[in-house]
C-alpha cells in the first residue's frame, strides 16, 4: 500500500474537502527548492511550503544546530525556568526588531502568536480599569485559525460556521492605492463609535487574500491615528517577516512602529514549530503589578522549546548573511523582469511585486471563489508540470525559497505563461 493510500485511511488534512479533493501527494525527500514524491517525481517548491522554508529544504546548517541542541537540552518547562537558547534568541531578535520592541513571549505557531497579541490588547485596558473590547482589522484579512485570530480574519470561508461566537471586531478597507482616504475615514469612524482596544494588520501585504499590497505611508497614517486615540497596534508579520518583503520585516519600511508584533513561519526556517509575540515596554508595564491577577495567564507546554530556539538562531544567522541578502535581491530583480514581460498579456489584469513576492491577477468575467473551479484547474496544471503553486481564486502568486536559482524560477515563470494560454 502506498503512502497516499495509507494517508486516506487515517489522516484529515487542512483546508480540504476530502469527498471531492484529489488524493494528497506523498513527499519523501526535499533539498533546496526541490521536493520529490514517492514515485520519484520532482517538484519546484514555488511557495516555500506555505512560506516557511526560505533557506530551502534539508538545510544542513539548521539541521546541525538542531542536532547539537537535541544532544544538550531538548526541552525544559518555561514556567519558572529559563535557558540559554531562549535568552540568546531574545538578544538576536531584539537586535533586528523595531527598537521599541522590548519583551518577547514564546508560543507554538502563527495563530497563537496572534491570539496572544489580541488577548494582551484586551487585558491591557482591563488591567487599567478601562472597558475596551473591540478589535479593528482589515477586510479580507487572515490572522489564523484560533478563535480570536479567526475573529480578526475577514475571509468568510474560514469563519462562517462560527459567526456570533467571536469577540467584537470592526473591519475597515485596505488602503490600496486610490482608496487610502476610505480606509482613514473608516478607521476614524470605528474609533469614534466603538471602544477599540487594538488594530491588527498584515503590514504591506495581505497574504491569504492573494498578496494584496498597499503603501507604507498609508499604514503610517493609520498607526498614527491609533496612537492619537490610545488604540494599541499589532503588526502580524507571521507571513511577511524575515526577509519576504525585501527588508527583515515589513515594518522596516515604515516610520511608525507597532506596539506588538507577531512572528512565526520562517522564524525557524521551516523546521520546528515556534512563534514569538513581541511587545513595547509600555504594553509589558500594563501587566507588571503587585496584583497577581494582572499577569498574562497564557502558556504552552512547548513554550520557548530549546530545540526550536536553536533552529531560530541558525535561521536568523542565515538570513543576515550577505549571500542570503543578495539572494533576496536577485529574486526580486527576476520577479520584476518577469512582471515586465507578463503584465501586458491579454489575460492579466494586474501584477505586483514586493521583495520575493510576486502576484498576478487573471482577468475573469465573474468573481472567483477562493477554492473555485479556476483555482482548482490552475493548481492541478502546476502540479502536473512539477511546480507547487497554490492560487487564490484568480490570483497566482510566487513566494519561493531565497536560495532558488534563476533556472528554476524561469521554469515557474514559463509554467505561468503556459497556464494563461491553456487553463480556462
Amino acid at each position: 500500500m502506498s503512502l497516499t493510500e495509507k494517508d486516506s485511511q487515517y489522516l484529515w488534512h487542512p483546508y480540504t474537502q476530502h469527498k471531492t479533493a484529489s488524493a494528497p501527494i506523498a513527499i519523501t525527500k526535499g533539498k533546496g527548492a526541490l521536493l520529490w514524491d514517492e514515485n520519484g517525481k520532482e517538484y519546484i517548491d514555488a511557495i516555500a511550503s506555505w512560506w516557511v522554508n526560505p533557506y530551502g529544504h534539508s538545510n544542513k546548517y539548521i539541521a546541525e544546530a538542531i542536532y547539537k541542541q537535541l544532544t544538550t537540552l531538548e526541552h525544559v518547562l518555561f514556567g519558572g525556568f529559563t535557558h540559554e537558547p531562549a535568552v540568546v534568541l531574545a538578544e538576536k531578535l531584539m537586535a533586528i526588531l523595531p527598537k521599541n520592541q522590548q519583551k518577547l513571549f514564546f508560543s507554538d505557531n502563527g495563530s497563537t502568536s496572534v491570539e496572544i497579541a489580541i488577548k494582551v490588547a484586551l487585558q491591557y485596558f482591563f488591567n487599567k480599569g478601562e472597558k475596551k473590547t473591540t478589535i479593528i482589522a482589515f477586510e479580507n484579512a487572515f490572522h489564523g485559525d484560533t478563535f480570536a485570530a479567526m475573529a480578526a480574519s475577514g475571509i468568510s470561508l474560514f469563519t462562517d460556521a462560527f459567526q456570533g461566537m467571536f469577540i467584537d471586531v470592526v473591519r475597515i478597507p485596505v488602503p490600496v492605492v486610490g482608496q487610502e482616504e476610505a480606509s482613514f475615514d473608516a478607521l476614524a469612524k470605528a474609533i469614534k463609535e466603538h471602544n477599540c482596544a487594538g488594530f491588527i494588520y498584515e503590514p504591506l501585504v495581505q497574504g491569504a487574500a492573494g498578496m494584496v499590497m498597499y503603501e507604507p505611508a498609508a499604514l503610517d497614517t493609520l498607526i498614527r491615528m491609533c496612537k492619537d486615540n490610545n488604540v494599541l497596534t499589532i503588526a502580524d508579520e507571521v507571513m511577511t517577516g524575515f526577509g519576504k518583503t525585501g527588508k527583515t520585516f515589513a515594518m522596516d519600511y515604515l516610520v511608525e512602529k507597532p506596539d506588538m508584533m507577531c512572528l512565526s513561519k520562517a522564524l525557524t526556517g521551516g523546521t520546528i514549530p515556534m512563534a514569538v509575540t513581541s511587545f513595547s515596554q509600555e504594553v509589558f508595564d500594563g501587566f507588571y503589578a503587585d496584583d497577581t491577577n494582572k499577569a498574562l495567564f497564557h502558556g504552552h507546554t512547548f513554550t520557548a522549546n530549546p530545540t526550536g530556539c536553536a533552529a531560530a538562531l541558525a535561521s536568523i544567522s542565515l538570513l543576515l548573511t550577505q549571500e542570503m541578502q543578495d539572494n533576496i535581491q536577485q529574486v526580486n530583480v527576476l520577479h520584476k523582469a518577469f512582471e515586465q514581460r507578463i503584465k501586458t498579456h491579454p489575460r492579466v489584469k494586474t501584477t505586483r511585486v514586493l521583495g520575493v513576492i510576486f502576484a498576478l491577477e487573471i482577468k475573469v468575467e465573474n468573481e472567483q471563489a477562493y477554492y473555485g473551479d479556476l483555482r482548482n484547474k490552475l493548481y492541478a496544471f502546476f502540479i502536473e508540470n512539477g511546480i507547487i503553486l497554490r492560487p487564490v481564486g484568480n490570483i497566482i502568486y510566487i513566494l519561493p525559497p531565497y536560495i532558488i536559482d534563476h533556472i528554476h524560477l524561469e521554469k515557474i515563470y514559463s509554467a505561468i505563461e503556459k497556464a494563461l494560454e491553456e487553463v480556462y
